[in-house]
């Protein structure tokens, strides 16, 4: 089958818009052929495709097996009928016939290009799967292509057929943007449609807080500050939880950085929405206290089996505490995972004077303490858990004032660990000493700006 140059060249073309190597254009060129033949000869039929790129021709040979008797017209060909082609065929032999252009058919040229396509997209589809299926939580950057019923239509820089949007609900609606803009969000999930997988952004997501902060924060990046949790509201507040796995570096100061240039450039990226950066910490009344800033908690409370906190505060943070429209104290809430009921020290008076509020506490009147079971805090072991209730430590105030030397004559204790629980309760000190001196850092002014 000879064909023109303009043939070829319309091939070569469609390899470079699809980014196919020469392989995968044969393959394709083979597979649409094969389906032209089918259509015209029937399911069974066998051929060889040869390309010569330097005349820019293609030959289709059909091949059909010479016998006696024909079972299956499609593969096969009578040994009377290919002797007419040459007196020596013997069954078993191989009818090698060519294929004109001409003869394949409106019909089967168009079953030929619909196979083409459907090859194509299925590429396309499957490697936007493979491109993005382990970049979940990553930024990506596109243009608006259109608005659309809310959502963004986007065209992403880095891989134009991909079909990326930003949904109404995952926009952050401070923010104005148009068609032709360039806009970045992050990756929240791949769904699949019937045209194919479909990238969904997200810029009202805590994972694009999260993103940014990896972006801007070389700790992060390099595993030495995590980011435990956040709590948005996009557009308004968020709150970041961060810890450091090296004690010669302060979580939150990396984050802020020097004059507050990395935090601040989250922000203006975020359009001036407002970012609190506290320490995490495993003792959940500790975090609590932390996460409500920037109000100052006098004491706090908490109910393990309903995993409730009380924090009480003086009379002039209870309104920094709880926030505009309770904004503060719903994300601290959400941020810690615990349900937060603030009272002001007048009510708590009123309510029970200095006791805990909790019937099922402590009744020491002295003790801020929290009965919480050590099984339910992180950073301690199953182990050395079984091994502190046998001995009968089941809560945190029971080891808090535990000195080395008590420690080592717990039963069944061993150097491990011994040094396991020793370097836990200093971890809290350490945690506790930087929320009292450290002043949480206030990077943005109360009212964000309009925009």
């Amino acid at each position: 089958m000879a064909t023109s140059p303009d043939m070829l060249e319309a091939f070569r073309e469609l390899s470079n818009a699809k980014q196919l190597d020469r392989a995968e254009l044969l393959d394709l060129l083979r597979d649409g052929i094969h389906a032209a033949l089918m259509r015209k000869y029937g399911p069974n039929v066998r051929f060889e495709l040869s390309v010569d790129e330097t005349t820019g021709t293609l030959s289709v040979m059909r091949l059909r097996q010479v016998v006696e008797q024909v079972e299956d017209e499609s593969a096969e060909v009578a040994l009377e009928e290919a002797r007419f082609e040459d007196p020596d065929f013997q069954p078993g032999d191989m009818l090698e016939e060519e294929i004109p252009f001409e003869a394949f058919g409106r019909l089967a040229v168009q079953a030929a290009k619909q196979r083409i396509i459907q090859r194509v997209r299925e590429g396309e589809r499957n490697r936007i799967r493979e491109e993005f299926s382990h970049k979940v939580g990553e930024l990506l950057s596109g243009e608006i292509q259109q608005v659309e019923r809310g959502k963004f239509v986007l065209m992403l820089n880095r891989f134009r057929e991909a079909e990326a949007i930003i949904p109404y609900r995952d926009q952050n609606h401070r923010e104005h943007f148009h068609q032709g803009d360039t806009i970045r969000a992050v990756l929240k999930r791949i769904e699949e449609t019937p045209k194919g997988p479909r990238l969904i952004l997200s810029r009202a997501d805590p994972l694009f807080v999260k993103a940014l902060f990896k972006l801007e924060v070389p700790e992060i990046q390099q595993g030495i500050v995590e980011i435990r949790g956040i709590a948005r509201e996009a557009g308004s507040r968020t709150k970041v939880a961060v810890i450091s796995r090296d004690d010669a570096i302060d979580p939150v100061g990396a984050c802020v950085g020097l004059k507050g240039s990395r935090v601040q450039a989250i922000v203006n990226e975020l359009g001036g929405e407002r970012i609190d950066i506290v320490p995490w910490s495993p003792d959940p009344e500790r975090f609590a206290k932390l996460a409500l800033a920037p109000a100052r908690v006098a004491k706090v409370f908490s109910d393990v089996a309903t995993r409730t906190i009380n924090a009480v505060v003086d009379e002039d943070q209870l309104s920094l505490a709880i926030g505009r429209n309770g904004q503060n104290v719903r994300l601290a809430s959400e941020l810690t995972g615990w349900k937060l009921d603030l009272y002001s020290s007048r009510e708590w008076l009123e309510r029970g004077g200095e006791g805990p509020l909790f019937s099922s506490l402590s009744g020491e009147e002295d003790d801020d303490t929290p009965r919480v079971p050590l099984a339910q805090l992180e950073g301690v072991s199953p182990e050395l858990v079984a091994l502190l209730d046998a001995a009968g430590y089941t809560a945190l105030n029971d080891v808090l004032d535990l000195e080395p030397e008590e420690i080592a004559k717990i039963p069944g204790m061993t150097s491990g660990t011994a040094e396991e629980l020793v370097r836990f309760l200093a971890e809290l000190t350490e945690e506790e000493d930087e929320a009292e001196e450290a002043p949480t850092p206030e990077p943005v002014a109360d009212e964000p700006p309009a925009v």
